[in-house]
């Protein structure tokens, strides 16, 4: 046993040293520059062909939209999954340092970048001159946008306290935001498409953001029992928040695209080919989910199980893309 770990940092006879975190963050990183370019470059693909104007500033309105959403799910998974490791019988004490700070913070820049494109009438402000302040207050998405950047601040100012599960309320307020804004009073039935964005964004922040955390806390926790356990406590938890994901989004999908009309409009409308992508990467999520599910009740191992599940989370960081991408293009008109 005690010579494995020292051979697994270092090379064989030629005496190279060989350090397998470094392939790890070499993959995050390209995933993360994968994860940027989808909003950037996903527009004018998404839209080609079918016949819908490209609005000015898609691309860096999707970006920001992703950053908030990362923003978010990491804030609010690390609330989720900090309170089930402590609530584990016999767990380490010992938890990974907060990222909700940082993100929180971020969220907030992002939320800020977002606000001044509705305080120039929803175009790109070409300079400081553009951005009308006052003007946000007279309308509502001007409030919501208000809201969200209110929000986001309180949360990091909540999270650097040392109180950080205070975070809880604006954060909710962003998410609250969120889903109105997503539906404006003119669609059809707006506060049913909002309560069904406000359960999509809640379970998709809780699901991806606190297997973020689970993986960093097994990381931390190294061979511990308690890890297999707490891994195991949030696969049960995800089982429920999937279904409803799933349920949420298929409603949400059906409302903007009547069922006569789904194939169609899948191939033939840059909405519907960005979800059509955003449904194969969620099958490729939850077949991962269900590997890790079945190593961790099976293998000799239970941890095993962090591998998909590490997978999982890179996935997901590309659903959230995505999903950026997505609030960020024309809705289907319904047929």
């Amino acid at each position: 046993m005690t010579l494995t770990k020292p051979r697994s940092r270092t090379a064989g006879a030629r005496g190279g040293t060989r350090r397998p975190g470094a392939g790890r963050a070499v993959a995050v990183l390209v995933l993360v520059a994968l994860g940027a370019l989808i909003p950037l470059l996903g527009p004018s693909p998404a839209l080609h062909g079918t016949g819908e104007a490209d609005a000015p500033g898609t691309g860096g309105i999707a970006l920001l939209r992703t950053v908030l959403f990362a923003a978010l799910a990491v804030s609010v998974g690390e609330l989720f999954a900090t309170r089930m490791a402590r609530a584990l019988p016999g767990a380490p004490a010992a938890l990974p340092r907060g990222w909700s700070t940082a993100a929180d913070a971020v969220g907030f820049v992002a939320a800020l970048g977002l606000a001044s494109v509705v305080a120039t009438g929803n175009l790109v402000p070409a300079g400081l001159a553009d951005i009308d302040v006052g003007g946000l207050y007279e309308t509502r998405d001007g409030k919501l946008a208000l809201l969200e950047v209110n929000g986001f601040l309180a949360a990091a100012l909540c999270a650097a306290s040392g109180r950080p599960a205070t975070q809880a309320l604006p954060l909710a307020a962003v998410v609250v935001a969120e889903a109105l804004r997503a539906h404006p009073t003119t669609e059809y039935s707006p506060l049913v498409g909002s309560g069904l964005t406000l359960l999509h964004l809640t379970c998709a922040s809780l699901w991806a953001g606190g297997l973020l955390h689970v993986l960093r806390t097994l990381r931390l926790w190294e061979r511990a029992e308690a890890g297999a356990a707490l891994l195991g406590r949030y696969a049960r938890v995800a089982v429920v928040l999937l279904v409803v994901i799933t349920a949420t989004g298929v409603c949400s999908s059906l409302r903007r695209m009547p069922p006569g009309t789904v194939l169609e409009q899948l191939t033939d409308t840059a909405y519907g080919r960005v979800l059509l992508a955003k449904v194969i990467l969620m099958a490729g999520v939850a077949a991962l989910a269900l590997w890790a599910r079945v190593r961790l009740a099976r293998a000799a191992d239970p941890l095993t199980a962090s591998s998909p599940a590490r997978a999982e989370v890179y996935v997901l960081a590309l659903v959230v893309a995505v999903s950026g991408l997505l609030t960020a293009l024309p809705v289907p008109i319904r047929w």
